[in-house]
């Protein structure tokens, strides 16, 4: 991080055009806007949890009233909401508790992921329930483009399947059912082959055999079977026996 003020409060200076390749946190504090530059791919790591250092992320050691008017925030201000007039050490807990201002491509590739992400949901817990088999992503996708679903690129995926699902059902036959499956792998491949059942659904019994064999029964959506198959035919080199349990 660089400095290119000094650490008095309320200066004009125009935001120039290298600064303007930059995006902003946020945060606003008892009616006060304050505002840091920070690299766009960084602050969104940094946003998602990732182990990033704020010094990779903030552009420099400014707090802004309003960055794009070049404005600095009060020293008072930043003392009053901060403890501390040291715009650099304010401009850590701007970057801990503010709101990323995301850029046009970041919006779009994080809606996209995120669509992805409900289509491939709704396929799983979901069967056509005129064949009980899962609807193709591509007719999910295309279902979701004719009843204008809006995704929110930040809104847990889980809830925001069962708002999608709710949108869908008009144009889209859409049924939840579940299955059971009876699996028995030999002990070689036991231990991958319980870590898989439980990443499909709910383990409901699990017999360990004197010779490290496994048997259990697992409950998952219908619509995962396919799925469920590849991955134990993969994971087992086609040792796995799978049947249906009424």
């Amino acid at each position: 991080m660089s400095s290119s003020f000094g650490h008095g409060g309320g200066e004009y200076r125009p935001r120039t055009r290298e600064q303007s390749k930059f995006t902003t946190v946020r945060l606003t504090l008892e009616g006060e806007h304050y505002e840091i530059l920070v690299n766009p791919d960084a602050a969104l790591s940094y946003k998602q949890g990732r182990s990033i250092e704020p010094s990779q992320v903030i552009v420099v050691d400014e707090v802004y009233a309003d960055s794009n008017k070049g404005l600095r925030a009060n020293s008072e201000k930043l003392k009053k909401h901060f403890g501390t007039d040291d715009h650099a050490k304010a401009a850590l807990e701007v970057l801990r508790r503010g709101e990323l201002n995301l850029t046009q491509e970041q919006r779009k590739r994080l809606t996209d992921e995120k669509r992805r992400a409900v289509v491939a949901l709704i396929s799983k817990n979901f069967v056509d329930p005129k064949t009980s088999l899962p609807h193709p992503p591509l007719r999910i996708e295309q279902a979701m483009q004719d009843a204008r679903v809006s995704i929110d690129p930040f809104r847990d995926v889980n809830e925001q399947m069962k708002l999608v699902v709710d949108e869908l059902r008009v144009i889209l036959p859409l049924k939840s059912e579940k299955v059971k499956l009876q699996v028995k792998v030999v002990a070689q491949y036991a231990g991958q082959t319980i870590g898989t059942l439980k990443n499909f659904g709910e383990i409901l019994k699990e017999d360990w055999g004197a010779d490290g064999g496994l048997s259990a029964i697992v409950e998952i959506p219908a619509g995962g079977q396919p799925g469920l198959l590849d991955r134990l035919g993969s994971t087992t080199k086609g040792a796995a026996q799978v049947s249906v349990v009424k």
